[in-house]
């Protein structure tokens, strides 16, 4: 594999080539993100028979904003044409319907994992872990490869700990150098903050609550926000450049404007523009 902003590509959804394994292997709670509830392993109501969303280019006004700021990262393509071959769950038997519905979730993390080890190979201060990020990807990436089975049985969360040990190193040598560094705000609970305009420039924001809080016009460059609870943040006009291991579905989850500066690894999301 490449060291690449590009092989991010391949770390997101391609519903395309997908038997809608979000709509139907994850559980729904009736909430103001789904408009119903949803046991696991049953389809969506809106899921139609190829797999597509019939609802989706107007989720948001139906009650479904948790499915607008969910990815997979790409978990929902490997399981279905790798682990299982192209062999779609609505023609096949119950107990295999079962086995790729149990896999998916676990395939999900580890792609996540992947996401963020292809990030940290991207960031020139981390370079002394480079060859250490770089195995732990191929590590990972071998893990989704294997057989449902084996998938079925891996210990994730030790290997996410294994992971997040040599992040924790990445993220130390990214921000040592953010000239005004703030002192750690890890966990810190942030929710509600009025942080407008802060400088808050190479801050650890890992695991940060900041639903709801204002950051209109916050410097956030080389900030790590490594699991941030992004939900309703206003980032409008904030400087999100150089913030590193943001995802998609953190973005998805704020709010902000044309004016907010992001990293190149995510987009703009559309609905911004329609909220603001």
């Amino acid at each position: 594999m490449q060291d690449h902003p590009g092989d991010l590509v391949d770390l997101r959804g391609d519903c395309a080539n997908c038997f809608g394994l979000c709509c139907v292997a994850l559980p729904f709670t009736a909430s103001a993100d789904f408009a119903l509830d949803k046991d696991a392993g049953t389809p969506c109501r809106n899921l139609r028979d190829d797999h597509r969303c019939g609802i989706h280019a107007r989720l948001r006004q139906s009650g479904f904003t948790g499915c607008t700021v969910y990815d997979c990262f790409g978990a929902g393509q490997k399981v279905s044409q790798v682990t299982f071959a192209g062999k779609d769950w609505r023609a096949a038997s119950r107990e295999h319907a079962r086995r790729m519905f149990d896999v998916f979730p676990v395939v999900r993390q580890l792609h996540e994992l992947l996401w963020y080890l292809t990030e940290a190979l991207t960031l020139p201060p981390a370079r002394p872990v480079h060859g250490e990020l770089r195995e732990l990807r191929d590590e990972t990436d071998a893990l989704t490869r294997r057989t449902a089975e084996e998938l079925a049985s891996l210990d994730v969360a030790a290997h996410r700990q294994k992971v997040n040990v040599l992040l924790l190193r990445t993220s130390e040598l990214a921000r040592a150098g953010v000239r005004g560094r703030k002192k750690e705000r890890r966990g810190a609970d942030l929710m509600g903050a009025r942080l407008r305009g802060a400088d808050l420039r190479g801050v650890n924001l890992r695991g940060a609550y900041l639903i709801a809080a204002d950051l209109t016009g916050a410097d956030l460059r080389g900030a790590d926000l490594i699991g941030a609870d992004l939900r309703d943040t206003d980032l409008t006009d904030a400087d999100l450049t150089g913030a590193f291991f943001l995802t998609q579905p953190q973005l998805n989850a704020a709010r902000g404007s044309a004016g907010t500066r992001l990293p190149a690894s995510v987009a703009r999301p559309a609905h911004w523009t329609a909220e603001r």
